[in-house]
């Protein structure tokens, strides 16, 4: 293409001394190709021109946006209520942005994005009700929680001691009986001068019993230790093979020597022994005694040592209730109608169409919803169907059919169907579900990531399966990634991104009838760090404007 410049030349000398006369040359320039392109894209008119209202009166042309940019009301604002009818606000109206800790809703947000849209004429999209991502997964998980009953003890606390035996109250003299014959017999203190009564054991490999009644509620198995006194001698006890203890003349264990445990040679050992009663390996039997018998000693061929102050320690743990399957869903059902109904009423007025359900669908096994069971969740992952079940799509779909607007369109809406015919069906198979058991889905969304090299002929026939549903069909999220970052992308990239996206939305446009044709959201208008938009990150068109304008220009 050639355009006519013209010039004027007017040559004068070092000092102006008259005016010069008009003398038009002409030249002919050749336009840069990149510039006469250019020209060419930004000919074409806003993208929502293209839709033929007469022949598809409900179609939406929509892109997301981030709350925080639209609300800005700059360059991309008016871009956007210049090209588009609908836009969907990133994760403004998810319950991960709306739910707070206490479960209340903030709606603030959602109050001022409706306002301005409003304002400007443009539609929101509800987006979305039930989903696994951007949840306030927090709040729920405590919801079923399990309860926790704080131990506490007869008069307060959680630990204590009980004394066994001190022998104080005991007569001079009295026995306690023993496992394997000899004495335990009650006597004075042996050291000199020192005043109260302790136990004397004295003969071979044999330990001394004292029968426990427990009456404060506590059982055996919230005793952690008993702990002994213990006066000896390096023969007489100190040494040997060392402690041993059991309940109810069960097998004795075994325990390191009083001297390991630092009991001196002659003299008292004042709390020194403190066996563990872990070493018995109680059973659950064993765990629930209030009456027993415990045995215990020091393991040696010539005891004549004494003990004093046996004592038990306890430690009561919290009680912890899980709550049943059924409690649980139970708890959720509750919540998520909570979730929908607020949100719901509070958009209403503004918001027409909703995602009700969104990504049910597992990848890996396309006819089978997606799970987070057995595996490592993100801080805003929950799966509602991992308690609800299926049915957490139907409580879903039903609630927001009953407190929207009686004309509201509400779909469904998954990815990767274009990658995976089989999750096309397996979706279809799932909405057949939700209305064999009550629930209205009025239509289908795809959310299309797609490259260069997306199988165009998978694409086609998603779009006809889903139309052969009777459905409406929404391109819930469109976007063309040429494969690498903005600065290396080339011409030829953008050529063949165009090309995609013209395909996409003339394939639409052929395969999907008018009265199902919902309309097409782009995932973002403007690039980022990844070229995937239909302007540049200066609001410049590229190459797929065009080709999204020529797609859509096919709408009759």
């Amino acid at each position: 293409m050639k355009h006519l410049y013209k010039a004027v030349l007017c040559f004068t000398g070092l000092i102006l001394t008259s005016s010069c006369d008009y003398d038009p040359l002409e030249f002919n320039v050749e336009k840069p190709a990149s510039v006469a392109a250019q020209e060419e894209i930004d000919a074409y008119a806003d993208l929502k021109t293209y839709v033929n209202r007469a022949t598809n009166p409900g179609f939406k042309l929509g892109t997301g946006v981030a709350l925080s940019d639209y609300n800005q009301k700059g360059v991309l604002y008016r871009l956007i209520n210049r090209n588009y009818d609908e836009i969907t606000a990133g994760n403004t109206l998810k319950h991960g942005a709306v739910v707070q800790a206490d479960g209340s809703l903030n709606l603030a947000n959602v109050k001022s994005l409706l306002e301005i849209a409003d304002k400007a004429g443009v539609a929101v999209y509800g987006h979305t009700l039930a989903s696994h991502s951007n949840q306030n997964a927090t709040y729920l998980k405590s919801l079923i929680a399990p309860t926790i009953i704080p131990a506490t003890g007869p008069g307060g606390g959680s630990t204590g001691t009980d004394v066994v035996a001190d022998f104080e109250t005991d007569n001079l003299g009295k026995t306690y009986p023993m496992t394997s014959g000899g004495s335990g017999t009650v006597v004075n203190d042996p050291v000199a001068g020192a005043s109260g009564k302790v136990l004397n054991i004295v003969g071979v490999q044999t330990h001394p019993q004292f029968t426990i009644n427990l009456t404060n509620g506590r059982t055996l198995g919230n005793y952690e230790s008993v702990t002994i006194d213990i006066y000896a001698t390096g023969s007489t006890g100190l040494f040997g093979q060392g402690m041993r203890m059991s309940i109810n003349g069960g097998t004795l264990a075994n325990f390191n020597s009083p001297s390991a445990y630092g009991a001196p040679d002659g003299a008292w050992g004042r709390g020194k022994i403190v066996m563990q009663l872990s070493n018995l390996n109680l059973t659950e039997a064993q765990k629930k005694l209030t009456s027993f018998t415990i045995a215990l000693g020091s393991a040696t061929g010539s005891a004549n040592y004494y003990i004093d102050n046996v004592t038990m320690q306890w430690k009561l743990t919290d009680i912890i209730v899980e709550k049943t399957v059924e409690e649980k869903k139970t708890i959720l059902t509750d919540a998520l109608q909570r979730w929908i109904t607020g949100m719901v009423s509070a958009a209403k007025g503004s918001v027409k169409a909703w995602n009700v359900v969104n990504e049910p669908m597992n990848d890996a096994n396309p006819t089978e919803l997606r799970t987070g069971i057995g595996r490592t969740l993100a801080a805003d992952e929950f799966y509602w169907q991992d308690y609800l079940g299926k049915d957490y799509g139907v409580i879903a779909f039903k609630i927001a059919r009953e407190k929207g607007n009686a004309t509201d369109l509400l779909f469904i809406n998954d990815t990767n169907l274009e990658q995976n015919l089989d999750k096309t069906k397996g979706l279809i198979e799932y909405v057949n579900y939700l209305e064999s058991n009550g629930a209205k889905v009025d239509g289908i969304g795809t959310q299309m990531n797609l490259n260069l090299n997306t199988d165009k002929q998978n694409i086609a026939t998603m779009f006809q399966l889903l139309a052969a549903t009777g459905k409406m069909v929404r391109v819930s999220g469109l976007n063309v990634a040429v494969g690498v970052t903005t600065d290396k992308a080339t011409p030829e990239q953008y050529q063949a991104q165009k090309e995609m996206y013209q395909y996409v939305v003339g394939k639409y446009v052929e395969l999907v009838p008018a009265k199902q044709r919902y309309g097409i959201t782009v995932s973002n208008s403007m690039d980022a760090s990844e070229p995937i938009g239909l302007w540049t990150q200066g609001f410049i068109r590229k190459p797929a404007y065009s080709g999204f304008a020529e797609g859509l220009s096919a709408l009759k």
